[in-house]
Formats: C-alpha cells, sequence, structure tokens
C-alpha cells in the first residue's frame, strides 16, 4: 500500500439527498448518529493501511473540508509522509467544474503524478461498507492486472442502477456496461445472478494516466469511468475482476448506495437494530470520526408515563431523552428529546430540541431545528406536506426553514427521485 494513493470522489451534488444535501455535500450527511458518510470509507482506507488518500471536493464543500480537517489530518503520520488531503477544483487544466468521475480525477492529473504512486485506487465517499482495500490490490498483483474492478452480485432487475460487469470463468472481464436497462449476462460463479461494480477500480498508473488525458481530448466523451474509461480500456489491457470480501462478517454481503432518502434511512435503520446489519461494534474493523467533547448520554425520570428510555436506538453523547421515550431510531449528538415526547423510527440530526409532548415517527429532523411544543410529524403526509418536505415514499424531512416549505420542489423533480 505505500506505493498506492487513493483518490476518494467526494464532489456529488447529490440532488435525491435533497433537502438533506442542500446547504451540505452528501459525503458530509450525518450517519449513525456521530459519523457522516465519507468517514465510512476513510476508515476502510485506514484499516486497509492505506495512507497516501486525495479527496476530491467539490459542491458546498465547506462542513465536508472542515469535518476532514478536524477529524482526519491527525490519524495518519504526517511526518512519515502520510496524507489525507483535500483537493477542491483548482481549474489546472481546464477552466470547468468537473465535468465528470473521469474528469475529476483528470483535473488532478498533476496532483497525483507527484506522488509517483505505482497503482491508484479510485473510490467513492457516498457508500456504506467495509472492505480491506490490500485484499484487492494483492489480487491485483498477483493477477498482473493493469486495471482491476470490484464487483458484487445483485439481482438481474436492479441492473439499471449498476455497472455490469461481464465476467469470465478466471476472472477476466471481458465486457463492461453502464446501468442498462436490461442484461442477459450473468455471474459465471452465480448463474442467477449479475456481477455489479462497486465503483471501486485499482488501475496501474502508468495505464491511468494516458487514458485520462486521451478521454479529456474526446468532445463525445462523458468523461465517466463507467461510461467511458473501462469500456475504451476493454481489449486493451488486462482488466481483472475483484470479488467484494466483506469485513462486515455477517450472512450476506453489505454494500449500500446511500444515494436516496430512502436508502439513506434504511442504512441509518440498519445500525440500530438489536443485532445491526452494518456492525458499528467490531473492534477489528473500527470505524473513526472527527470527536467532539460532548458529556455521555443521559436518561432521566422514572415516573408512570414521564420515563426517558431509549429502546432498539442509538442515542449519541450529549444528548438528553428527558421523561421521553425514543423507539428503533438514530439520535445524534447534542439532542434534547422532552417530557412526554415519543420519537419512532426517525433519524435526528444533531443539536436539535424535541418539544413536550411532540409526536414523531418515519422522519428525518435535520440539525438545530427546535420542535415546538405538541408537534405531530410523520402521522398525516397531506398536512406533513403543507410545512415539510415529503418523499415519494412517505418521508418526511424537517429541516431549519421548514415554515416556508408550501411546494419546496416541483412535480417534475419529484418523479426523478
Amino acid at each position: 500500500m505505500r506505493d498506492t494513493l487513493g483518490v476518494l470522489l467526494a464532489g456529488g451534488a447529490g440532488e435525491r439527498l435533497f433537502p438533506l444535501t442542500r446547504d451540505r455535500a452528501k459525503p458530509a450527511v450525518p450517519f449513525a448518529g456521530q459519523y457522516r458518510i465519507i468517514d465510512i470509507t476513510l476508515s476502510n482506507c485506514i484499516n486497509s493501511d492505506l495512507r497516501h488518500v486525495y479527496i476530491l471536493t467539490q459542491y458546498k464543500a465547506l462542513s465536508l473540508n472542515r469535518h476532514i480537517r478536524e477529524g482526519w489530518g491527525s490519524v495518519v503520520a504526517q511526518e512519515l509522509g502520510e496524507f489525507i488531503e483535500i483537493l477542491p477544483p483548482m481549474q489546472r487544466v481546464s477552466k470547468s467544474w468537473y465535468q465528470g468521475t473521469a474528469d475529476a480525477v483528470y483535473q488532478n492529473i498533476y496532483s497525483i503524478g507527484s506522488e509517483e504512486p505505482k497503482y491508484v485506487i479510485i473510490l467513492s465517499g457516498d457508500h456504506i461498507y467495509k472492505m480491506n482495500y490490500a485484499k484487492m490490490l494483492q489480487h491485483h498483483i498477483d493477477t498482473k492486472a493493469d486495471v482491476t474492478l470490484a464487483t458484487l452480485p445483485i439481482l438481474p432487475e436492479e441492473v439499471s442502477s449498476f455497472g455490469v460487469v461481464e465476467v469470465g470463468k478466471n476472472g477476466e472481464v471481458t465486457g463492461f456496461e453502464e446501468k442498462p436497462k436490461e442484461t442477459k449476462v450473468r455471474s459465471p460463479f452465480m448463474p442467477d445472478m449479475v456481477d455489479a461494480s462497486m465503483g471501486i477500480y485499482i488501475f496501474n498508473t502508468d495505464v491511468l494516466l494516458p487514458e485520462l488525458m486521451k478521454d479529456a481530448e474526446d468532445p463525445n466523451s462523458k468523461h465517466d469511468f463507467g461510461h467511458n474509461i473501462l469500456p475504451n480500456l476493454l481489449g486493451r489491457c488486462r482488466m481483472q475482476a475483484f470479488n467484494f470480501v466483506d469485513e462486515n462478517k455477517q450472512n450476506a454481503l453489505y454494500w449500500r448506495d446511500v444515494g436516496t432518502l430512502d436508502a439513506y434511512y434504511e442504512a441509518n435503520m440498519d445500525v440500530a437494530g438489536v443485532t445491526p446489519i452494518f456492525n458499528l461494534y467490531d473492534k477489528s474493523w473500527p470505524m473513526r470520526t472527527r470527536a467532539y467533547q460532548y458529556p455521555p448520554a443521559k436518561f432521566v425520570f422514572g415516573e408512570p408515563g414521564r420515563t426517558g428510555m431509549a429502546i432498539n436506538s442509538i442515542v449519541a453523547s450529549g444528548s438528553i431523552v428527558s421523561g421521553a421515550v425514543v423507539r428503533n431510531s438514530v439520535v445524534s449528538q447534542d439532542v434534547r428529546v422532552n417530557s412526554y415526547a415519543d420519537v419512532d423510527s426517525s433519524i435526528v440530526f444533531s443539536h436539535v430540541n424535541i418539544g413536550r409532548h411532540c409526536r414523531i415517527r418515519h422522519a428525518i429532523i435535520d440539525r438545530d431545528v427546535h420542535i415546538p411544543d405538541g408537534t405531530v410529524i410523520g402521522y398525516d403526509q397531506n398536512e406533513d406536506r403543507k410545512n415539510y418536505f415529503v418523499s415519494p415514499s412517505g418521508l418526511t424531512v424537517v429541516t431549519r426553514d421548514y415554515s416556508v416549505y408550501e411546494n419546496p420542489v416541483s412535480p417534475e423533480f419529484m418523479q426523478t427521485l
């Protein structure tokens, strides 16, 4: 891994996570009470001993930049040349914003070249999974590959959301198609499944950089790894697939793209159960984040009808559940849930105050929101739509200026979610 540079793409606008991404980048959205989404990939890097990482940011990156600077700068040994470094768009080789995933890497080609890595691993900052990238790199080296794609099995009806990888019996990649409507391709190892790209690629640097420059000069290119770089390299270099090895230690593989509100909500619910599907408590694969100096969580009052308790939930430090009930929920740092309130199957971001007698279910409460006494959220979608954002599936999202939401988005936009 000393010869490997990680390039973590964290610049997506995250429209499908609106309104959570209205004021923050998608990788900066909170996750599981005290983390940000990007912490999962960065933890994988550290646990894999990948300690040379560039993070490519773009949209609304202030909170993300601050989180990386204050939470991750001290994790690596800078005196040994290790780094986790933010690279904003510098327009060094182009005067435009990043036009695609490949263009984002191309626009930082000088920074990559200055490190002189033998291998470059391309990562995304908006997925939830546990993976040892060192195992993938060893597979890349052992198979003498020029490019290696991480793959996982999916159902054939899910292919429109993934890059479909056609894999030979020896693991060689013989075909690639980005997000087809349907496919007849099947995995040679699981005949009822399709091998899908995880968006994780290892390139030999001497293969990657010339291909990025060639792609940048193509006016018809989308400048995207899935649409352009990988299909163009097929047949011209040795391309291998690496079957996802899950470090989560569960019976089923766990990988989640949290690019939509529903997927994000379900991933948070996955960590709050009695036996969490995504285990944050595995000491052999620790998840790291920025440390805040809050006191421990506290639960007070034990009177009939006024008992402070949390059931099947995560409650982060600095929070007080005061004579209220929290069920099946994720409560972030520095939250106050006041007496007689009931919070069920919800995600509450930091610095939120929930008033007395509130009833909240199947909702996401953004940071710094004050919920007045007696407020009811998540029980009547028609009423919720008058003041809040309600997703097509019925998930209610409350933001700081929720009172202005009469018609938060156009019907056309809602159809794209």
